[in-house]
């Protein structure tokens, strides 16, 4: 099946259930998980942003796409891609180093123990702040 592509909604889609995750009754609570979410929705909005100014052609290979990378390596693309009206905001998350720092797609293979509630109390945060950014330009 093929699916259609609404960053938008997909970063929203993953802030509300990491948010459910974070904030659920205890016997349920997985903050691990809801900073794994919080990682992707950040990257979604991210990518929304992006595309609200990008104006070339996509790259044929996917490993050169913004759309197709993650943490930390679409931080790397987008500082050096970011155009348009939306650039400087794209390359004030991209340049700072404290953003979505230790978040990496592969955590969805790690333990608990290997995802701290300290990041995934930055995590959230910083994934609050580009969410707002996000819904600023929409």
């Amino acid at each position: 099946m093929a699916y259609t592509i609404d960053l938008a909604d997909a970063a929203r889609r993953h802030q509300q259930a990491a948010e459910c995750l974070h904030e659920c009754e205890p016997s349920c609570r997985r903050r691990d998980v809801a900073g794994y979410l919080y990682g992707l929705a950040a990257e979604c909005a991210l990518k929304q942003i992006f595309l609200l100014s990008y104006r070339g052609r996509p790259p044929e290979n996917k490993k050169e796409d913004p759309l197709y990378a993650h943490f930390p390596e679409l931080k790397t693309m987008l500082r050096d891609g970011a155009q348009g009206r939306h650039a400087e905001i794209l390359r004030r998350f991209a340049e700072d180093d404290a953003f979505m720092n230790e978040w990496d797609i592969a955590m969805r293979y790690a333990p608990k123990r290997d995802i701290p509630d300290r990041l995934v109390e930055r995590w959230r945060a910083q994934t609050q702040l580009v969410m707002s950014k996000m819904e600023e330009r929409l």
